[in-house]
């Protein structure tokens, strides 16, 4: 687990996961409990967590740009992540998780 907080794009994919569950919660539970059962207080604290998320989603995704040089294009898909549901998922598997693997392999070596 540890290998997730030693590098930016490790804290990354932590928080994509985070921001991407938070933002799920939001649509399936809190939703439909606030316009059904019209009880709000659920989507107000998953609201104020997944904002959080979010910012914290963007401030890591553009320390990852600078850091590993990503060009406009990567960066404008990992952000655009956040707000279509299940992307930060998508976007772990078919773009950080393969960054985070080499980044590892080559810290090995």
């Amino acid at each position: 687990m540890s290998k997730y907080f030693t590098s930016v794009i490790g804290r990354l994919r932590v928080v994509a996961f985070l921001e991407g569950c938070s933002y799920l919660g939001i649509l399936f539970i809190g939703m439909p409990l606030k316009y059904f059962y019209e009880s709000g207080e659920t989507n107000m604290i998953l609201g104020q967590a997944h904002g959080l998320l979010f910012l914290l989603f963007i401030v890591l995704t553009a320390l990852a740009a600078m850091h590993y040089k990503w060009k406009l294009g990567r960066t404008f898909w990992v952000l655009l992540s956040s707000i279509i549901p299940f992307g930060t998922f998508i976007v772990d598997h078919k773009i950080l998780k393969k960054i985070h693997q080499n980044e590892q392999a080559s810290s090995s070596v």
